[in-house]
């Protein structure tokens, strides 16, 4: 049955293609990753360097926000094409989650 495998051979401008085009996705990743290392050294440098928990426990959730973002977009691949409904349904919940816990914290200190 070897006679029924169809083959696709790329043309030459197909190939640069999709090499550059794996080539710029690789270094997005490789960029976003050395990004998330240093917000982390910058997280673990405040908790080290002994700064108020009151200024330190904002920063370093804002810092793993941003992380989560990075993360989702560049290594799950929501950058790509063709994840919308799972980006509205990712950042809905999202936003949901966020003002659920602003309304208790509200209640709570007020």
């Amino acid at each position: 049955m070897a006679h029924d495998v169809h083959t696709h051979v790329k043309t030459q401008t197909q190939y640069e293609y999709s090499r550059r085009k794996a080539k710029n996705e690789m270094q997005g990743q490789v960029t976003t990753f050395a990004i998330m290392i240093f917000l982390t050294l910058i997280a673990f440098t405040m908790v080290h360097a002994g700064f108020s928990s009151l200024l330190v426990t904002p920063i370093i959730l804002l810092l793993a926000a941003v992380q989560v973002v990075l993360q989702l977009y560049y290594f799950m691949h929501m950058s790509h094409k063709g994840h919308g409904t799972a980006q509205f349904f990712i950042f809905s919940g999202a936003l949901v989650a966020f003002i659920t816990v602003l309304t208790f914290v509200t209640i709570i200190w007020w």
